[in-house]
């Protein structure tokens, strides 16, 4: 897939590109960078409203080739190396969406997969969810 990043798309249509080659996977934009393994505080998330000139360090526009072996971690690195977007992944469990702190180094596929596998309604005997697996922490640095 190839994500279009220019000044004038909004982030939720940024989102939603990734979310439809991704169904167990979603983006959120953050203020800051954060570090492989490390979580984003939910109050530097930018609002899905804004467009992508408005959230960026860089005025840089283009195109971003998304391949399912590319890892979380090249991903969000890539957006935030090329373009300046801080962005963090986050992954469907159920009826929650976990932020993929612990298995960065996953491949987007592996990240989609598994959220298929733990939110199927069609699984008699539900996984439990992994130790890596871990709800977004909403608090301060």
């Amino acid at each position: 897939m190839t994500i279009q990043i220019a000044e004038t798309r909004h982030l939720k249509e940024v989102q939603q590109d990734f979310n439809n080659y991704f169904p167990f996977l979603k983006i959120e934009f953050f203020r800051k960078q954060h570090g492989v393994e490390k979580p984003s505080p939910a109050q530097r998330m930018f609002a899905h409203t804004l467009k992508i000139g408005d959230v960026r360090i860089t005025k840089e526009e283009g195109e971003l080739e998304v391949e399912p072996a590319m890892t979380v971690a090249e991903l969000e690195q890539n957006l935030w190396k090329r373009f300046g977007l801080a962005v963090q992944v986050f992954r469907k469990s159920g009826n929650l969406w976990l932020e993929t702190t612990m298995t960065d180094k996953w491949t987007l596929r592996q990240q989609n997969d598994h959220g298929r596998e733990i939110s199927s309604p069609n699984n008699a005997n539900p996984k439990p969810a992994a130790a890596e697996d871990f709800e977004l922490q909403r608090g301060e640095d």
